[in-house]
């Protein structure tokens, strides 16, 4: 990088401007005059180091000085132009040095970078000229030879150059004439030089003012008055044993601690060779940390001193005899360090949160670590202090880096307190810390989660559309949207063929999970949907869970009789014959019901009946058996009603008519005719249903016949039935969801029962045909009721349950 050099010229006319002297490869510099105006313009240094003006403030430039926390200049980040931003002294800081150069650090963030440049000091006239006296008294002896020189102290000015001192000028006198002496140590001190003797008896004393001026613009100038008081003979001056003396004092020094001791001889004798001390020129910081014995010529610590604030300090001290000759000598005092200052830890920069996502070494902030003493004493380490997911990489310099050192989740800790601590090498060592806080920024990592890995809902069949099936509940430990959890069912799900979102409907935002509709148990049991719980994060995380919906069978479907067929227009008779045992099943009434358990478990009672005492009734199977064996005297014609009940709560029934014709033998098979649906009607109808009977008999016996001949034809045929013919119900009438409960009064696998009989002969034989159950009759076959077919020629009526009556 060119090492740029700008002097800083003042001129009347034209003001302030800057000329580059000089470039060279090493650090940036810059040369201004001392006490600028706050804001004036030293340089640009984003032109001169080749940085984007544009981006010095996202990176935070700032200028830091070295070893001072005090901000004398500043960089305007809009611009790039370096200013000044404090009084600048070049007094202060560089006192009577040739050179006065301030280290300067110009830092950037993001990434960090550090540019150290200098800046150059130029002395400007801003200080007068100094006695260190504003009286001088000097008692001259009379018997002094022409040419007799007297010390006079040189005036001091705290500039440097042509802004020091430059010329003395005496006030005109006809004795005494003034010039400057220069000792080996390159200090300067005046003298007055006797060109014409003194006669004490002419002037006793004589008062010159003595001026001395400085070489800057405009010219500044101070005063001395010399008082001269001619006296008898003393011609020595007091002589110290060295022209400049060294010492070293600690910082730590205790108050009246002696530092060392100067001495000065006077060759005279008697009041003329007595010694005294004193200073001449000390600065201010000096005359308040050592004090000087008038007598003995030693120097004690008077005050606190400080190696950072000065590291050396130049006193001049003076010895006069009696009569005020002097003479002076110069005391350096160099300042040892001791380790008597902690280190100083400052937060440069600090990220406000730090996402919890960021990969391990992320910088989150710049530490700045300074300790002012020197060599080992100001060798600093430091470190975080805690186990946590942090440490310091040291950067630039005294410059570390906050970066994290492990992965961070705001779910676990959301907060640091980060404790960094610096300690020195001095001995003892020094240490300080420092505390900051961190926070943990949320990242959309956590997906809902479930409080159960399923759930379960029970609702009774017929509920209202709108009632509440369940509640899921889903947390999210992530913070504000990303925590925030809205519900809805899974996307294309279907339940029985149909879009889920017309059974139930889930709350966004409670989870609560309400029936859609009106549920049938008959028509859907259970079913299962997803519902979704997504969070409001970018991208949104989600998660499922399953709801099994279980409906609960409700009594509401009524027994229904599948046999016998409910009655119309006609009806069924089912023939006993007579000679029957008592405990035959006779007849069976068959009934199911659509609901399930306990709602559709039947039974059977007889609730009417022409003969209570003959007939009873399976409880559970619905089988009609007679008590005791028939006898000639009951009567032929039997109605029993029969009721069905299921077994829920409110118990549900149905009913229906059971009609028997007891008889032996088929002669007595047209009284059938006489047999009517409601008994009420008997008396009225007799006579009609008479007259239609034997219409009808005669038409089919007619018709029969024809049918006979036209079976000669055939190996088998089906047989007509009797009245409705034969009774059947088609598989397809059942419910869809029934089921049969052994004992519960539902149809039976294995119940099939024929009954044949014939009409023609009074002494034909009535054929009964068992079930295939063991508690019925055993049955013929259609062979058997072929042949008897072919012997009689009579009509044939059947009376018949078919198979598809048999469970699916």
């Amino acid at each position: 990088m060119a090492h740029l050099y700008i002097y800083f010229v003042q001129t009347w006319s034209l003001g302030f401007f800057f000329v580059p002297v000089g470039c060279a490869h090493g650090d940036l510099s810059y040369s201004v005059q001392e006490e600028l105006k706050r804001g004036s313009v030293i340089g640009n240094m984003a032109q001169d180091l080749g940085l984007d003006v544009g981006t010095l403030s996202a990176r935070k430039a700032r200028v830091d000085m070295e070893r001072n926390n005090k901000q004398y200049c500043g960089i305007n980040v809009r611009t790039g132009d370096l200013t000044v931003a404090d009084r600048i002294d070049r007094e202060e800081h560089c006192g009577e040095k040739p050179s006065c150069v301030l280290k300067f650090d110009l830092l950037l963030e993001n990434p960090l970078e550090l540019h150290r440049w200098s800046l150059q000091i130029q002395d400007v006239n801003d200080n007068s000229p100094t006695f260190s006296r504003d009286f001088v008294k000097l008692e001259i002896s009379e018997s002094a030879d022409k040419g007799a020189k007297y010390r006079i102290n040189a005036a001091h000015d705290l500039d440097i150059g042509t802004n020091s001192v430059q010329n003395y000028i005496l006030q005109p006198n006809s004795n005494f004439v003034f010039r400057i002496q220069t000792t080996n140590d390159g200090s300067k001190y005046g003298e007055l030089i006797l060109e014409k003797e003194l006669d004490r008896e002419e002037q006793r004393e004589m008062k010159l003012l003595l001026t001395a001026v400085d070489g800057g613009s405009p010219q500044r100038s101070g005063t001395v008055v010399i008082h001269v008081v001619v006296l008898d003979a003393n011609d020595n001056a007091p002589v110290f044993t060295q022209a400049v003396y060294t010492t070293s004092v600690k910082e730590d020094a205790g108050l009246k601690t002696a530092i060392i001791t100067v001495s000065a001889s006077d060759a005279d004798e008697g009041i003329n060779g007595e010694v005294t001390y004193g200073f001449t020129r000390l600065s201010d910081k000096a005359r308040n940390m050592f004090s000087l014995n008038q007598k003995t010529g030693e120097i004690v610590v008077a005050g606190e001193i400080d190696y950072e604030d000065a590291t050396s300090h130049e006193v001049f001290l003076e010895a006069k005899d009696g009569y005020g000759i002097t003479s002076e000598a110069k005391v350096i005092i160099n300042i040892n360090d001791v380790n008597d200052n902690a280190p100083v830890i400052t937060i440069k920069s600090l990220t406000d949160a730090v996402a919890e996502n960021v990969p391990p070494g992320t910088e989150v902030g710049i530490v700045h670590v300074q300790d002012r003493d020197s060599e080992q004493n100001g060798q600093v380490r430091c470190s975080v202090q805690q186990d946590v997911p942090f440490r310091l990489v040291p950067s630039i310099k005294n410059y570390y880096s906050l970066v994290t050192s492990g992965q961070l989740d705001r779910e676990l800790v959301s907060d640091y307190n980060i404790t960094i601590g610096a300690s020195d090498e001095g001995s003892p060592p020094l240490s300080s810390r420092k505390s900051l806080h961190l926070s943990v920024a949320d990242v959309n990592d956590n997906p809902p989660a479930f409080e159960r890995e399923s759930y379960s809902a029970y609702v009774s069949e017929n509920n209202k559309a709108g009632s509440a099936l369940c509640r899921v509940g889903a947390r999210d430990p992530d913070r504000r949207q990303n925590g925030t959890v809205v519900y809805s069912l899974s996307a294309g799900a279907q339940v029985n063929g149909a879009p889920a979102s017309s059974y139930v409907s889930v709350d966004g935002d409670t989870g609560a999970v309400r029936a859609a509709c009106s549920l049938d148990y008959e028509d859907l049991r259970s079913f299962r949907v997803h519902v979704v719980a997504r969070d409001k994060g970018s991208p949104p995380l989600s998660s499922n869970v399953s709801v099994s919906v279980w409906i609960w069978d409700v009594n509401d479907n009524s027994p229904q009789i599948l046999y016998p067929a409910p009655e119309g227009d006609s009806f069924m008779t089912e023939l006993v014959p007579k000679a029957a045992d008592g405990g035959s099943v006779v007849s069976k009434v068959i009934a199911v019901d659509a609901d399930s358990g306990q709602n559709a478990r039947l039974s059977y009672h007889i609730v009417k009946a022409t003969d209570p005492g003959l007939f009873t009734i399976g409880l559970h199977s619905g089988e009609i058996r007679t008590r005791r064996d028939i006898g000639q005297s009951d009567s032929m014609k039997q109605n029993l009603m029969v009721a069905v009940k299921d077994n829920g709560q409110p118990p549900l029934s149905a009913t229906c008519s059971v009609y028997l014709l007891l008889s032996d033998n088929l002669a007595e098979v047209p009284e059938l005719k006489d047999v009517s649906y409601d008994e009420r009607e008997k008396n009225s109808k007799v006579t009609s249903y008479l007259l239609v009977a034997l219409v009808s008999v005669s038409t089919f016996f007619l018709t029969f016949m024809v049918a006979v001949l036209a079976g000669s034809f055939c190996r088998r045929r089906k047989p007509r039935l009797l009245l409705d013919g034969a009774v059947a119900v088609p598989g397809a009438y059942l419910p869809p969801n029934y089921a049969d409960v052994d004992g519960a009064g539902t149809l039976r696998g294995a119940y099939d029962y024929d009954a044949y009989l014939t009409t023609g002969s009074r002494t034909s034989d009535f054929n009964f045909v068992r079930s295939y159950d063991d508690d019925t009759l055993p049955a013929k076959s259609p062979g058997d009721f072929d042949d008897e077919l072919r012997d009689s020629f009579d009509p044939l009526e059947v009376l018949r349950v078919p198979p598809s009556l048999h469970r699916p």
